[in-house]
């Protein structure tokens, strides 16, 4: 059994364990793990040695520790053609607009003999989930919504949707202003903000990472002042002209869309639905950055 943090370790292992006498169809490779969270970018190289490994005909290749995979969010995929993780185009708008609503978190929660309960909140925000079978209201609607399946190949690419509840960052869903949401204060150097929603307040207040605004509808304040002396970058995050002096709040407001996926590769649709006033089901789930 061997280990390894990059690619090129890889074959000088297995010809120092074969020189043992241990062919390679009866070794298993072992790789290494990410230790630090900011470090991730690690993992590229850890698939790639395992990949490496595999070419070189060992019998299996583990990937470990699961509490990294799992905070890190590292996916393999084992003799998959790669896919685009993400297509910038937009979930038909006028069949979404109808589209039911789920917000989910994942809450580990342990129960003693006396009833008594200790609860672990696995996420630190929220997914969402939807339903746009409520949308569907004609044929026309399933060539459209089929056409747009066939695009993505089923579950593979993710999209942009709009969710017909909650789009904008102004408290009341309406038109975004300015001053709408805090994204930090300035340090006299840094120029670059995320952009943000926040839900609720104090101890209990959940800060959403916004990553797919609307083109044109980012607007900017800085201590106060609408400014339009930025840019939005790929990331979905703002990039002042000049870094604000210290302490200078830097607020913004935005509409935007969930990037999602459809949640099942089957898409099912059919006339005697429509005539029976049954509604079809179209289940999307929200995907996590980076796509």
């Amino acid at each position: 059994m061997t280990a390894g943090r990059g690619a090129e370790t890889v074959p000088a292992r297995a010809a120092m364990v074969q020189r043992l006498g241990y062919p390679v169809h009866e070794q298993h490779y072992f790789s290494g793990f990410v230790l630090n969270a900011e470090d991730r970018g690690q993992w590229r190289a850890i698939a790639d040695a395992a990949d490496a490994a595999r070419r070189a005909g060992v019998a299996r290749t583990f990937v470990w520790a699961l509490p990294q995979v799992a905070r890190d969010g590292f996916v393999a995929f084992d003799g998959e053609d790669a896919v685009q993780a993400f297509d910038a185009v937009d979930f038909p708008l006028a069949i979404g607009r109808e589209a039911m609503v789920a917000t989910e978190f994942s809450t580990q929660i342990v129960s003693s003999p006396s009833g008594h309960e200790q609860r672990a909140s696995e996420w630190a925000e929220a997914r969402m989930r939807y339903d746009a079978g409520p949308g569907l209201r004609s044929e026309a609607d399933v060539r459209t919504l089929a056409e747009f399946f066939r695009a993505r190949r089923g579950a593979a690419r993710g999209f942009r949707f709009r969710d017909p509840f909650d789009a904008s960052s102004a408290a009341d869903g309406g038109l975004p202003a300015a001053g709408d949401q805090m994204l930090g204060t300035g340090d006299g150097v840094r120029r670059q903000f995320a952009l943000v929603k926040r839900y609720g307040a104090g101890d209990a207040e959940q800060v959403r990472t916004i990553r797919l605004p609307v083109a044109g509808s980012v607007r900017v304040s800085v201590d106060g002042i609408e400014t339009a002396a930025f840019v939005v970058t790929g990331d979905g995050e703002v990039l002042l002209d000049a870094a604000p002096a210290v302490g200078v709040a830097v607020r913004a407001g935005f509409r935007f869309d969930v990037p999602v996926r459809f949640a099942e590769d089957r898409l099912e649709a059919s006339r005697a639905t429509f005539l029976a006033g049954e509604i079809a089901s179209v289940p999307l789930v929200e995907v996590r950055a980076p796509w």
